[in-house]
Order: C-alpha cells, then structure tokens, then sequence
C-alpha cells in the first residue's frame, strides 16, 4: 500500500498535466489563428504532432499499420476527430474568445451520448446521462442564446462552429471504439497523419502559406499547440488509461474546462460574461453527469 502512493500522486500529477495541455490548447489556438489562417495552422498542427507521435511509436517497438482497412479507418478518425474540429475550433476562435470555446467543446460528451442514443445504441441509457444532456443543453442555451437574440452575426456563427465541432468529437468518440483491435496510441496518431495529409492540399491551394508572415507568436503557439497540447497530451492520456483506467482519465474532462477558461482570463485578457460563467456551471456539471461510471449491481 505505501508503494502505490507515490505511484498515484504521480498519476493525479498527470492527469492535472494533461487537463491543463488540453484546457491550454484553446488559447494557443487563439494566439495562432491571429496572423496564420485556420486550415494552415491546423495542417501544421496534425503534420507535426503526427509525426512526434509516429516517433513515440518506434521508440515503443510498434509500427503503425498500413494495411487497407486500417487505412480507411484512420481516414474517418481524422475527418471526425482532427480535420473537422480542429479547423473548425480555430475558425471559430477568429471571433470568440478561447475560454468561450472551452465551455462549448467540452459538451463532446452530451453529443457522444446522442449519436450511442438515436444511432448506434451501443450503450444503456442511464439517468444520470439523462440529466447530463439537460444540464449540457441548458448550458448551450445559457451561452449562445443572448447572442442569437441579439441577431446571428459572426459571433453567433463561430459559437455554432464550436458546438459541432463537439459533435464531430461524439462522432470520433464513437467511432473510435472500431480500434480496439490496436494499441490505443496508433489510432491517435494515424488519424493525425491522415488529417495533415487531407488538410495540407487545401492550405497549399486556398491559403498560400508561402506567402504568409506570421509573427513568432504565432509559430510559438503553433508549436507548443503541435508538441505540448496535441503529442504530449496524447502519451500522458494513453500513459493514464493504464495507470487509472477510462474512468480515472475522464476526470480531464470536467477540469480542463475551468482550466481553459482561467487561462484564457489570465494570460490573453479575456472577461467571460455572466451567461458565460453560468453556462460553465451547467456544462461542468453535465460532463460530470455523461462521464460518471454506472455502479455494479450487488453480488456480481
């Protein structure tokens, strides 16, 4: 028993470590997007974390699969979990601030919970989930509404953005467990290979990124996004679902959402509004609700 303290304070280190690279993602995002175009930098983004991760795999022993049907299988990861959302975050992220951004992605769960409910139906429909889609859509409302009362201007339409983003999350979430065949690691990175493979084409015709000049911000934040959020992140959650489990490691998801937004009020200035900060109540508790293990029946 005492040698298994040491071992989980490590891992609860990890797990606050890799809730604050994913909270911290939408600001570098935020700092990116300012002087290099959203296909381009998320491009960027997929290449370079990809192939970190590409490395982090030899270094493993392992060798990512290349093979037809695994192919096609990293093809629709990436569509669903990087080329969609990722782009479609940094869009958004041109017109609303990143802590808005963390709030309305964070309800990947809620969305998750739908497509298993109305489509694959592979999991039981529990009450608490229930009360996690009410609170996750209530926190929708509390965030988006007052701007869509106030007219559908680009603000509007980049918070819309962000929320499906989150459902092409659900999508990849529930996709993703077609993969349990592999190690959990080369999904992640095929699907990051494959996204940087279907993205750089676009940013060559439509952004010119030879042409750009981004200030060194900007790259900074590319890289830390690149390295830090996206490669690192993955080895530390891939590092805790054998340390704690799939439900240990959900508990990143209800606290990179406060995370994200502190860092976004710290470090770029930003002021949430009151229906904002409500809202994060409401979506907090709903990933707390869709993320909550269902108890065991007695005597089993």
């Amino acid at each position: 028993m005492p040698e298994q303290q040491p071992r989980l304070a490590i891992s609860l280190l990890m797990l606050l470590a890799l809730a604050t690279l994913w909270g911290a993602s939408y600001s570098f995002i935020k700092i990116g997007v300012a002087t290099i175009p959203p296909v381009t930098l998320i491009a960027a983004r997929t290449i370079i974390a990809g192939s970190l991760l590409l490395v982090v795999l030899r270094m493993r022993g392992l060798k990512l699969p290349t093979d037809r049907r695994n192919r096609h299988r990293f093809i629709v990861q990436a569509v669903l979990n990087s080329v969609l959302p990722f782009t479609l975050i940094a869009w958004g992220e041109q017109h609303i601030d990143a802590g808005l951004a963390v709030i309305l992605n964070a309800l990947t769960p809620v969305f998750a919970f739908l497509i298993n409910a109305l489509i694959t139906r592979h999991e039981a429909v529990t009450v608490p989930k229930l009360f996690g889609v009410v609170f996750g859509l209530l926190g929708i409302c509390l965030v988006v509404g007052p701007s869509v009362l106030a007219g559908l201007g680009t603000g509007v339409v980049a918070q819309f953005a962000i929320i499906l983003a989150a459902v092409a999350y659900g999508g990849a979430v529930t996709f993703g467990r077609t993969f349990r065949d592999l190690d959990p690691m080369m999904p992640a990175a095929g699907s990051l290979i494959w996204g940087g493979v279907i993205l750089l084409p676009v940013s060559l015709l439509v952004d010119h990124p030879w042409t750009l000049a981004p200030a060194m911000s900007s790259i900074w934040a590319l890289l830390a996004l690149s390295i830090f959020s996206t490669s690192l992140a993955f080895v530390l959650y891939f590092t805790l679902l054998q340390r704690l489990g799939s439900v240990g490691t959900t508990a990143q998801a209800y606290l990179r959402v406060p995370i994200g937004v502190g860092i976004g009020v710290l470090f770029l200035g930003e002021t949430p509004n009151p229906n904002a900060l409500l809202g994060l109540v409401f979506v907090v508790a709903s990933v707390i609700a869709m993320t909550m293990p269902a108890r065991r029946a007695r005597g089993r």
